[in-house]
């Protein structure tokens, strides 16, 4: 899982809560299904059956493998819409192109991030590039969805092309932890991606053994995912393996750890934290449309079929699949 990685983390700054932080106690760990998404690839839901008052303003999360493909079986998906929210593809392995109706796009690889502000509109393809198709290789990486409130619903889409290389590292106060900020802010140290909603979002390395105690704002929510590995959570040490996600409660601080044992073909702990500012705003969410209201909803599909959601680019270099294909 090479994603972005230094030799020595004691070259990095580093970062731990306060000796007087609050301690977030750990409310629920849940276990990601698996399923299939876009033309077939695999994906673990991380965080379903979790009550949306405690994603807010976080909608969804799809672990995207880690499956090793043969040649002729990578996946991606169409060309398909989306409306009143942000998409944040995160590859740690493999490779992605994107390309959306409004010009943005890119190939992503190890520790890339693309951030697509659908806003009012726009449709968007992500898939494998043909060389990966033909050889096959390992793929893994994540997409999430984050809200947008109902100010900024319609807004212009954006995009952003966040190289590995410009996330922010940290490590723990020992080196045990390498802490990749990919937007927001920990310890006073800001991640490159810019959101409209206030949110932080870290990929955690934790060798084994390795406990890492993060200072938390107090006004988002907390979140971890374990990509792979072995480990616990919460001061409590609430035990968590990959495809589960733990929900914490209120606090100033949030505490990982990894087992001293991994599994063989598991070296180290692999999660990611979440935090970010709950909008708390109605939210109806059905297919690739988020809105507030289910009128809003209806309006999106309305507008879709009109074509007023963007039109696909007529030389482009991934498929010829067009929205009548979604």
């Amino acid at each position: 899982m090479p994603a972005v990685t230094v030799e020595n983390p004691l070259t990095l700054p580093r970062v731990a809560a306060p000796a007087d932080a609050v301690a977030r106690p750990v409310l629920a760990v849940t276990t990601a299904p698996s399923g299939f998404e876009g033309e077939g690839f695999p994906v673990r839901r991380a965080f379903a059956g979790i009550n949306y008052r405690y994603l807010d303003p976080f909608i969804m999360m799809d672990q995207m493998g880690e499956v090793d493909y043969a040649p002729g079986e990578p996946k991606g998906t169409p060309w398909h819409p989306h409306r009143g929210f942000e998409t944040v593809t995160y590859i740690i392995d493999g490779i992605f192109e994107h390309q959306d109706s409004n010009g943005g796009g890119g190939t992503i690889t190890n520790g890339d991030t693309q951030w697509m502000t659908a806003g009012g509109g726009i449709l968007h393809i992500e898939a494998p590039p043909e060389h990966l198709v033909m050889s096959g290789g390992l793929f893994h990486g994540l997409q999430l969805w984050v809200n947008l409130p109902a100010k900024d619903k319609m807004m212009a889409p954006r995009y952003q092309d966040i190289r590995g290389g410009s996330v922010q590292l940290l490590t723990s106060p020992d080196g045990g932890a390498l802490l990749r900020v990919i937007a927001g802010e920990l310890g006073g140290h800001k991640g490159p991606g810019i959101t409209h909603t206030p949110i932080t979002m870290i990929h955690a390395t934790l060798a084994p053994g390795a406990e890492v105690t993060l200072p938390w704002r107090e006004d988002f929510n907390g979140l971890a995912y374990v990509l792979a590995g072995r480990g616990s959570v919460g001061a409590e040490r609430r035990p968590v393996h990959l495809g589960q996600a733990a929900v914490f409660g209120a606090g100033s601080s949030l505490t990982v750890r990894a087992d001293d044992k991994q599994d063989s073909h598991t070296p180290d702990l692999e999660v990611v934290l979440l935090g970010g500012q709950p909008i708390r705003e109605p939210m109806v969410h059905y297919g690739p449309f988020v809105m507030n209201a289910k009128e809003e909803l209806v309006r999106a599909f309305e507008d879709y079929q009109k074509g007023c959601l963007g039109t696909v680019p007529a030389v482009h270099g991934m498929t010829d699949k067009g929205p009548q294909d979604v």
